[in-house]
């Protein structure tokens, strides 16, 4: 699409300046992907990943040992509400370890195989 400069301005030359705009790359947004931290220190705090979560484009860390610590039924609830939530918006959740849980949109997903170290055997200091 082309845009007359001179005429926008006023100037009535012969001569015509076009200025080229792009249209498809005006009406993209860039969506990225933000991989956010969160600490749940009260059940309040669960809100603002909620939020997050919510806009679809943020993956959530979330440490729950202070909460766990403070209060166990607070965090029961706390994780109630984020996982139907993320059930909601057909994202993953998942816990890593004793005081971490990861919650993603529905266009990531979590793998939960656990991959076992690969153990020597006895026969491998044997014959090698």
């Amino acid at each position: 699409m082309g845009l007359n400069i001179g005429k926008l301005f006023g100037k009535n030359n012969s001569e015509e300046e076009y200025v080229e705009i792009d249209l498809e790359s005006a009406d993209k947004k860039e969506n990225n992907v933000v991989v956010r931290p969160f600490v749940l220190k009260h059940f309040d705090d669960t809100n603002g990943v909620l939020n997050s979560l919510r806009e679809g484009y943020t993956i959530a860390i979330i440490d729950i040992k202070p909460l766990k610590t403070k209060d166990i039924i607070e965090l029961k609830r706390s994780i109630s509400k984020i996982k139907k939530t993320i059930e909601a918006l057909e994202g993953s959740i998942a816990g890593f370890g004793d005081n971490i849980i990861i919650a993603t949109p529905s266009f990531a997903k979590i793998d939960r195989a656990v991959q076992e170290p690969k153990e020597k055997r006895k026969s491998d200091f044997i014959n090698g």
